[in-house]
């Protein structure tokens, strides 16, 4: 969407309403490809997995007794996992994404919907082609409903009838978007049990930046959001959700996205503006290190001695 829609990312390109989809389309399609590939060459021999990643954040309704909320906030989920998800696990797009993108197409005089179409044999080559699902999980936002009119230029965002507010309670210590919200991962994990038949699931990121480089390498923030989120992972596995692994983002900071530099998730600070880059661990360092010696949250006496 950013980097097809509105032009925040590369390519940079501007394809009001429709550009996102069609990315995604052929997204989904070559991975597709992908996983047969290895399927019928590689596997028998190597007995390795192809999945794939999918970032998503939580929507919550804002009033959880109003349907229409709650509405709200299944199209938020539907339109960003879902739009990647449900093909793979289910055959096809979502249904609401296929009602609310045709509907507004409909709306502005298309003769087809904004929304690619697969066709019967897509479907059938599509379903079932991850091993397991990597998921990127960094933030919540609560969600109700907002109807744009027609006439407005069409987009990703107001396809989706909804808007998005934060708790301003919420702590977000790292960039503007990134709230930290520990619960809404494991309501994220318990939909995507529910939905796709509870899938191997490795979350392949989930961490937090932050806004300003602390001079004494004291991220206490980072420690506290690792620590709420690997919690309510815990508490998903007790669920039943199958979750395999996890990885936090990142090991170092780096190159990200239209941030370039200035946005560090890293454990480890890289003082970029040296020649050799020189790197010095944070205080989360010494934290997840104990975490990962402890395949969880260790024991105060086992730390202690």
């Amino acid at each position: 969407e950013k980097g097809y829609e509105t032009g925040e990312h590369a390519p940079g390109l501007k394809l009001g309403g429709c550009g996102a989809y069609k990315a995604a389309h052929h997204i989904i399609k070559t991975h597709a490809k992908v996983w047969h590939s290895y399927n019928n060459t590689w596997r028998s021999e190597q007995q390795g997995m192809v999945g794939i990643s999918l970032t998503s954040a939580w929507g919550e309704p804002v009033d959880p007794h109003s349907q229409t909320d709650r509405d709200a906030a299944e199209r938020y989920i539907q339109f960003h996992l879902g739009w990647f998800a449900n093909p793979i696990y289910k055959g096809d797009y979502p249904e609401v994404m296929k009602n609310y993108v045709g509907r507004k197409s409909a709306q502005q005089g298309l003769g087809t919907s904004r929304l690619p179409t697969f066709s019967v044999q897509e479907k059938t080559y599509i379903k079932g082609t991850s091993d397991f699902l990597g998921i990127g999980h960094f933030t919540t936002r609560y969600i109700l409903q907002k109807s744009f009119p027609f006439l407005q230029v069409s987009s990703y965002h107001t396809d989706r009838d909804l808007a998005e507010l934060v708790d301003p309670k919420w702590s977000a210590q790292g960039p503007k978007w990134l709230y930290s919200v520990p619960w809404g991962f494991r309501r994220l994990l318990n939909f995507i049990k529910t939905q796709y038949g509870n899938p191997l699931i490795y979350v392949t990121e989930n961490g937090v930046s932050e806004k300003v480089q602390c001079t004494q390498l004291c991220d206490e923030w980072r420690i506290e959001y690792l620590k709420g989120y690997i919690n309510e992972i815990l508490k998903a596995l007790n669920d039943g959700v199958n979750i395999r692994g996890y990885t936090a983002w990142s090991l170092l900071d780096k190159f990200e996205w239209n941030k370039g530099f200035s946005e560090r998730f890293g454990f480890y600070h890289i003082d970029f503006k040296t020649k050799n880059k020189p790197r010095y661990p944070k205080a989360s360092v010494d934290y997840y290190k104990k975490i990962i010696s402890a395949n969880g949250f260790p024991n105060s006496r086992e730390v202690m001695s």
